[in-house]
């Protein structure tokens, strides 16, 4: 039985030039494909275009050389392997179906194709032309050739069929990529798009499947619309005059750019272009398809991802159309929104488009969970932890998501210099030297005065030496707005673009590098059971304690917060076995090191080892202060300290003195008399500090002043390789112990402190200046203000009643038993 489809495409087909065959598809591939190029038809994707382009009605009447073009189209893609023969038939009848719609019979549609005939690029002027449409008329005339009557019987029994767009399952997210080319038909092979590996590396400077991959999470993750969402968030924050200023301030090749965002605020026009990344994603997720970059089920993971995000954010395709034609002004510089209806019609209003589908529900979303494990498993190494942390300060690093790849030499010096001008850290170090920028005692200082700030329970401003500024009152104060968010991310941030550094500086043990990252994770992981509690402690602390001299980063944390597509959504959260990249000292550890008090940094981590080029500082000090030239001598310093030390020295030679005030005036009246060598200068001072009992050092307990020393040293000693880490931990348990048994809380062992260090202090014109230093430190240590000045106000003095309320989470030192750990 005659196929009447077939049949009449058959008889179209001659009217472009063919010999009449019964199976319009019956050319060989080969042939069919040079005749495609020869109609400048070079790939699928430009094949796609001119058939959807040929169904565009746009008028009262359908063009009849574009549709009789798309036939021919249709048997050549046919025949060229390039359609599947359903779908080329599918085609044929929906252009069928068109043809006869808008012409009442032959005559009238051979006469619309004769007037067509001056339409360049669709039907060629050959002589044979006329002759064909009169041969076509004849034959139906005869009644020995397909009649119109016929043709409109058969199309009223035969619905229209399904033009077959992917459609099968995932598949469905190719219609995303429609915007660039419709994908006709699976799977994905060099005849999709012709000249592809060149216009990747042109344009996008890909050269290899590593290259792409690294495009494709880029363009997830952050793509040109990071830098254009916080343009605009702090564009809306200023007036027409700042905004004047900032347009001002950028260079030549951003002036068209900046041109075209403030045209958009102007025009209230949403500022919102995720689509511009989202849909390149797909197209380049199907260049690689193409080129056997990508295995198919990867690229379609690509593409579903990107699906995944669209949904997320756009609520039809309109929005997602205009979302792109946003993204692509601020890409070329000029508004293109006018030209939107031209632009995108097509698509949004042909029947046959792939987006004739609802945006919402395009992909099930039980299908995309493989897909979202693929895009975490790209990302599923620790270091891509330390990327997306390191990126908020340097979004540049976002690039450098996928399989790792040497840096360049620039960036190798630049990274070295940070880590020796900032840090003080050299490669001889080794990795271990990263220990001491892991800081889990602050965190645990933070957490403690963020809960008690929550129940009122800060130390008083007030204290024995001084009230803190106000403004640093006001910060520790507002702490309370932190109690519900875990402290480790204020220093694990700044640990982290460490730590890339150190991984981009090349001079490092990588194995190592990449263990200090898994303990970030597993940190990180255990303090945060996902990205959106993660960021949202670090915006909080971030606005609270912002880094000195420089802007919060509080826009860009919650540009990652708020970016479905953020890294930090898709890293690999999971909680394992926890180590951190650091030693986590004990509750007691901790406290017993910081009677140390402003002698030094606050404590906020344990010593280690340090290198050569750091021991020859600490060894210069050690025999600069005391003397001290070997392990032995001062282990038997530190014993003496914690036994007797300087307090002994007032205890025999200067506290009698307090029981018989001639004695000690006369005394005084003696030395002040007479010529005074350099010792008994230093004894006339002590004397008249007894007589004045200045700074109550006849009143106070001066062991504070020995024990301060004694942590101190012994820390030095930790940090030479001259104490063992027991022996060190004995250090500390005495001088913890002796600090309960001598003072009742941290004002009194303040007062202690600052006591003898105003009466051993040696004669010096800066007297003065050091007590006034001294003063305020004291004063922030003991309030707390500012926050970071040192831990007193945080910590239970040794041997004191606990009065500190706990945290709300386990992000706290062990060792106090009131904690949950």
């Amino acid at each position: 039985m005659i196929d009447l489809l077939n049949a009449w495409w058959a008889q179209q087909l001659v009217l472009c030039g063919w010999a009449f065959d019964p199976d319009p598809l019956s050319v060989s591939p080969e042939d069919a494909r040079e005749r495609l190029s020869t109609l400048a038809v070079p790939d699928r994707g430009e094949l796609g275009w001119r058939l959807l382009e040929s169904l565009d009605i746009g008028g009262a009447d359908a063009d009849p050389a574009r549709l009789l073009a798309a036939l021919e189209l249709a048997a050549l893609a046919g025949a060229a392997e390039w359609l599947e023969r359903n779908q080329a038939r599918a085609w044929a009848h929906w252009l069928t179906g068109e043809i006869v719609a808008h012409h009442r019979d032959l005559d009238a549609w051979l006469e619309a194709l004769r007037r067509a005939r001056s339409a360049e690029g669709w039907v060629r002027g050959d002589d044979g032309f006329a002759e064909a449409c009169d041969a076509l008329a004849a034959l139906e005339h005869e009644g020995d050739g397909i009649t119109w009557e016929r043709l409109g019987e058969w199309l009223a029994v035969h619905d229209r069929p399904e033009v077959l767009w992917p459609s099968d399952g995932g598949a469905m997210a190719w219609r995303l990529r429609a915007g660039f080319a419709p994908v006709l038909t699976l799977p994905a092979g060099e005849h999709d798009w012709a000249g592809v590996t060149e216009w990747l590396a042109e344009d996008w400077q890909v050269h290899g499947r590593d290259d792409l991959v690294r495009v494709l999470l880029w363009l997830g993750a952050q793509g040109d619309r990071q830098g254009w969402d916080l343009d605009a968030t702090r564009l809306l924050a200023l007036d027409l005059d700042a905004r004047r200023a900032w347009y001002e301030g950028l260079e030549a090749g951003e002036r068209r750019y900046g041109r075209t965002l403030l045209m958009f605020l102007e025009q209230g026009e949403p500022l919102e272009w995720a689509a511009w990344d989202w849909l390149r994603l797909v197209d380049l997720a199907w260049s690689g398809a193409c080129l056997g970059w990508l295995q198919d089920e990867e690229a379609l993971a690509f593409a579903l991802h990107a699906a995944d995000l669209v949904q997320h954010r756009y609520s039809d395709w309109s929005a997602l159309a205009r979302g792109f034609q946003r993204g692509r002004s601020l890409f070329e510089g000029r508004n293109l929104l006018g030209s939107f209806e031209a632009d995108w019609r097509l698509l949004l209003q042909s029947p046959l488009s792939p987006w004739r589908v609802p945006l919402q529900g395009l992909v099930d979303d039980t299908l995309m969970g493989s897909a979202r494990e693929a895009m975490r498993c790209w990302r599923a190494d620790a270091r891509h932890w330390v990327l997306a942390l390191a990126s908020v300060r340097e979004p540049e690093l976002a690039v450098r998501q996928g399989a790792s790849v040497p840096v360049t030499s620039a960036r190798r010096a630049d990274a070295r210099s940070y880590l020796a001008e900032h840090l003080d850290l050299y490669p001889d170090e080794g990795v271990e030297a990263l220990v001491r920028y892991w800081l889990p005692a602050e965190a645990h200082h933070l957490n403690q005065l963020a809960a008690d700030a929550a129940h009122g329970a800060l130390p008083p401003a007030e204290t024995p030496f001084g009230r803190p500024e106000p403004d640093a009152l006001a910060q520790r104060n507002a702490l309370r707005q932190a109690s519900r968010h875990a402290a480790t991310i204020h220093m694990a941030e700044k640990y982290a673009f460490y730590l890339q550094m150190a991984f981009d500086s090349e001079a490092f043990d990588a194995e190592g590098l990449a263990a200090l990252a898994e303990a970030l994770r597993g940190s990180l992981c255990r303090f945060y059971p996902d990205a959106r509690r993660l960021l949202e402690a670090w915006i909080c602390w971030d606005s609270l304690l912002p880094e000195e001299g420089q802007p919060t980063l509080a826009l860009e944390i919650r540009w990652h917060l708020e970016d479905p597509g953020s890294l930090f959504h898709w890293l690999d959260w999971r909680v394992d076995e926890w180590h951190e990249p650091g030693p986590r000292p004990r509750l007691s550890q901790f406290t017993a090191l910081s009677l140390v008090g402003p002698l030094n940094s606050p404590p906020w981590s344990l010593p280690h080892r340090e290198s050569e080029r750091e021991a020859v500082a600490i060894r210069e000090w050690v025999d600069g202060h005391y003397a001290l030239h070997s392990a032995e001598e001062l282990v038997e310093f530190l014993n003496f300290l914690l036994e007797s030390g300087d307090r002994q020295e007032y205890q025999i030679n200067y506290a009698p003195y307090t029981l018989n005030t001639t004695r000690l005036a006369s005394e005084i009246a003696t030395l002040e008399t007479g010529e005074c060598s350099e010792e008994e200068r230093t004894h006339l001072l002590r004397l008249q500090r007894v007589r004045d009992n200045e700074d109550g050092c006849n009143d106070t307990d001066l062991i504070a002043w020995d024990l301060a020393q004694a942590v101190d040293l012994a820390v030095a000693a930790r940090q030479l390789g001259w104490l063992e880490a027991a022996d060190f931990d004995r250090v500390l348990e005495r001088a913890h112990g002796l600090a309960a048994s001598h003072y009742s809380g941290w004002e009194a062992y303040a007062r202690g402190f600052y006591a003898g260090f105003s009466f051993f202090m040696g004669e010096t014109p800066e007297r003065e200046s050091f007590l006034a230093g001294l003063r305020q430190a004291l004063v922030a240590w003991l309030s707390a203000a500012p926050p970071l000045a040192g831990p007193w106000a945080s910590l239970e003095f040794p041997g004191a009643r606990p009065r500190h309320w706990a945290p709300m989470h386990i992000d706290t030192l062990p060792g106090d038993s009131r904690l949950l750990h």
